[in-house]
């Protein structure tokens, strides 16, 4: 009949917060190596002690907090996948340890026979921690962006202020008609800001997860061939109960657990990824099972870029210098107050090509950022 396996038990995470990244995968038959030395000192065990870096999640610009605070908690279930990962491998070298002493021939060798297998499990540990590297830092740019959306969402209420205290105080201030077209170029750059943080928070995270699923089904499907064989190695362990004083028969089956161990390095080094589920993208190339878009993402920002050297739209102008454009055909160029890019009072010559080289820039910049974005 077969032996089922027994229910599992709640490991107890290891006290140590860093970790090291996982070493080459040369595999051995053996997970026994040379005894340590009594005489050595014990590595030093490193402590979490309290820093000024603790403090600079309370720091952050509001639109970026929590998204810190999630790349942060991030950083601890990878420190504690990386740590069940070398205890993983703590537990493999006990358990060939404890069946050497056993005195058992079957269990001496087949214990240090899954102690590889348990080994190379705590191994997939690490690999699968790194991959959850990658996938922060993809969110990390994700948060590096709204960081530097915060002061432009700022600058544009910090001016919207401004006039509505001016108007309150003075509203027949000169300053009010000069902070109405700061508000304009802020409002402009606000905008373009806004749209590459959609761009990148939509593309980077499509990214970041897909990284994160593919690196969950890696670590799935080869921790589930390492099981397989471990079920073929407790196979050729005998059960069958002895009497008292019968003689153990010795253990002939050295060739076929080798032979396991062998089929187990040789279907993990053949592994592939087979995802049916793709996930598509329009933005760029997404590492891990993603259909590449690179030329819809190359159309598309043809597009923006030819929208934005037309005449910017009427949200990108403020209110106060919107006119329906009756009117500014009926005034014709004289009146100095007909165009959208012009302010409410009549210009000279040479503050009309001010302004004018202004909005130039302005669109510049848009359409720069828009084709990064």
């Amino acid at each position: 009949m077969p032996l089922l396996p027994p229910p599992y038990t709640p490991h107890k995470a290891s006290s140590t917060t860093t970790g090291t990244k996982a070493s080459s995968r040369n595999r051995s038959l053996s997970v026994r190596g040379r005894p340590r030395d009594p005489s050595a000192p014990a590595p030093p065990v490193r402590k979490h002690r309290f820093t000024l870096a603790s403090l600079r999640g309370n720091y952050q610009p509001e639109l970026s907090r929590r998204l810190y605070r999630l790349i942060k908690t991030e950083n601890h279930v990878i420190t504690s996948y990386e740590s069940a990962g070398r205890e993983r491998q703590s537990i493999a070298n006990q358990l060939s340890e404890w069946g050497e002493q056993t005195g058992d021939d079957a269990v001496n060798e087949l214990s240090d026979k899954l102690g590889v297998l348990l080994s190379e499990l705590g191994a997939q540990e690490e690999a699968f921690a790194q991959s959850l590297e990658e996938y922060r830092s993809v969110l990390k740019q994700i948060r590096n962006t709204e960081s530097s959306v915060q002061p432009s969402r700022e600058h544009k209420a910090k001016i919207t202020d401004e006039i509505a205290k001016l108007r309150y105080k003075d509203p027949s201030s000169t300053k009010i008609t000069l902070l109405e077209q700061e508000l304009v170029r802020a409002e402009a750059e606000n905008l373009v800001a806004e749209a590459q943080l959609t761009n990148v928070t939509r593309s980077k995270l499509k990214e970041a997860f897909a990284a994160q699923f593919v690196a969950v089904i890696e670590r799935a499907e080869k921790q589930t061939v390492l099981a397989r064989h471990g079920l073929r190695m407790l196979n050729l362990l005998d059960d069958t109960p002895v009497v008292p004083g019968e003689q153990l028969l010795p253990f002939e089956h050295e060739r076929e657990a080798r032979q396991i161990l062998l089929d187990a390095e040789e279907e993990l080094k053949d592994w592939s990824l087979n995802i049916e589920e793709e996930v598509t993208t329009n933005a760029h190339v997404v590492a891990g099972g993603v259909i590449d878009g690179q030329a819809a993402a190359s159309a598309s920002s043809a597009g923006v870029v030819h929208q934005a050297s037309a005449v910017p739209p009427p949200n990108l102008v403020h209110p106060v210098h919107r006119h329906a454009s009756s009117s500014s055909g009926s005034s014709g160029g004289s009146s100095g107050y007909g165009s959208a890019g012009d302010a409410p009072y009549p210009l000279s010559d040479h503050e009309r090509a001010k302004a004018a080289g202004k909005q130039k820039a302005v669109l510049r910049r848009q359409q720069s950022m828009l084709a990064v974005a």
